[in-house]
């Protein structure tokens, strides 16, 4: 028990035991002395999901987990079924009759199997109408801290292990998702950046032509972006320990673009910056050969942001359930209104000049989405926000469990955590939170995917 007589622990510093507590002062060496320390430190953590090659793996599924959370059919069923088709995965086992344990590319092979030969009435495999382009879902805010590379991740595995294609683009320079999923990224030529200098090089080269055919002198290509004409996203796009999930990686190098970006805009007035990365994707089929591709963006409203919040159909606003995340929220979508609204007004003074359609920026579906949510805590906030953002919130809020933070810890996504390493109840109650995050936005998903898709009927009468 704290005596009334006792004094707060800032008063009584002694001058001269502060003093001793100090370390010399500190010169522009220091700041690479403690990144070289975090990097080794990050290295060593990562390295504890790795095998022994180097490379990152994902677990093995259970026949409890896949029969629960990925296959909807019971056990013993599940269980039929391989024995009467002996060239089906048959998983593995570390005892004789024990648990049977499958790769993830066993589970899409047997998901594949049960969607064929199964019952009709289930939903082996998820809503994806055919003939559709790939929906591109951006996860931003400018505030830190709220959830958002977190959040993007793991709706991008929830979408993996449902079945989908995933592609995930990491646009932000710190390179969070990008560690994540295990990506190498030796410098900016193997992120993004590629793709937007070649759309500017490539309306450079337009623009060269008028002049020519002007008889004025082209503007000449550097040797960046001469380079650049000759990249596919095919040439940036890896792999991951997902078999499902491919990547487009970032690290420190991206922020140039940053500063690069108004540069080229200097340049080419007439660029149309907000629409390289969505053109680019487009051009190189990237669309067609993914169901969804999430874009992590930069925790700031620059234009890597600007990029992935344009090419976007869905975007995702993750915030907590906090009068500063609510207030940095609202200023978020002031300057999401106040950028686009100002692209717009430029776009179309010109386009009323010459006659020409005007430009109208469109996201099929808008949502914030409250992360971190402890009930006991936050329950009046949540409430009261909803009541100001009304359906732009989710109604549903992402629990933080204990699950969260030991995933964290060990540099994995929730559903890369091995139940075994859990209390049963701890793992099901942390997969309850998520699969209802995964779970809201696959309905809104689905509901997008069904409107094209009769907008396309409607049209195609």
């Amino acid at each position: 028990m704290v005596s009334e007589s006792s004094t707060p622990p800032y008063f009584g510093i002694d001058p001269d035991r502060a003093m001793a507590d100090l370390d010399t002062p500190a010169d522009t060496g220091r700041f690479a002395r403690i990144a070289q320390a975090c990097a080794q430190g990050r290295d060593d953590l990562a390295r504890q999901g790795m095998d022994e090659t180097g490379a990152k793996t994902l677990r093995l599924f259970s026949t409890w987990e896949i029969t629960r959370y990925l296959i909807p059919v019971n056990t013993a069923h599940f269980r039929r079924v391989l024995r009467a088709n002996p060239d089906l995965p048959q998983g593995r086992s570390d005892t004789t009759g024990g648990a049977k344990w499958f790769t993830l590319d066993e589970v899409l092979r047997l998901r594949a199997h049960f969607s064929e030969a199964g019952s009709r009435a289930k939903e082996y495999r998820p809503y994806r109408p055919a003939g559709l382009p790939a929906k591109m879902v951006a996860v931003a805010n400018f505030k830190g801290g709220v959830g958002k590379t977190s959040t993007a991740a793991h709706l991008a595995m929830s979408a993996a292990l449902d079945g989908y294609r995933v592609l995930v683009v990491d646009l932000d320079s710190q390179g969070s998702m990008t560690s994540i999923f295990g990506g190498k990224v030796a410098d900016e030529w193997q992120t993004v950046f590629p793709l937007l200098a070649r759309h500017y090089a490539r309306h450079v080269q337009g623009d060269n032509q008028r002049r020519q055919d002007r008889g004025e002198p082209p503007q000449p290509l550097d040797d960046t972006l001469s380079e650049a004409l000759d990249m596919r996203a095919d040439a940036l796009i890896q792999s991951t320990h997902w078999p499902n999930i491919d990547l487009i990686g970032a690290q420190l190098n991206l922020y140039w673009a940053e500063f690069q970006i108004p540069v080229w805009r200097m340049g080419a007035r007439g660029w149309k910056l907000w629409d390289a990365l969505a053109d680019s994707l487009t051009a190189d089929g990237v669309l067609d050969r993914y169901d969804l591709i999430f874009f992590d963006t930069p925790p700031a409203l620059g234009y890597l942001t600007i990029n992935g919040l344009s090419a976007a159909d869905i975007l995702l606003v993750p915030l907590g359930a906090s009068f500063l995340e609510f207030d940095s929220t609202g200023r978020f979508f002031d300057m999401l209104h106040s950028t686009f609204a100002s692209i717009e007004e430029a776009e179309n003074m010109a386009a009323r000049a010459l006659g020409r359609e005007g430009l109208a920026f469109e996201w099929d579906a808008v949502r914030a989405l409250i992360t971190r949510y402890d009930g006991a805590q936050q329950g009046e906030m949540a409430a009261l926000m909803q009541a100001y953002l009304g359906p732009t919130l989710s109604p549903h809020r992402q629990d933080f469990t204990a699950l969260i933070g030991q995933a964290g810890e060990q540099v994995n996504g929730i559903y890369e955590a091995d139940y075994r390493d859990f209390n049963r109840e701890t793992y099901v109650r942390g997969r309850e939170t998520f699969d209802a995050t995964y779970a809201a936005f696959k309905r809104l998903l689905t509901g997008v995917w069904r409107r094209d898709e009769l907008a396309a009927q409607k049209a195609a009468e």
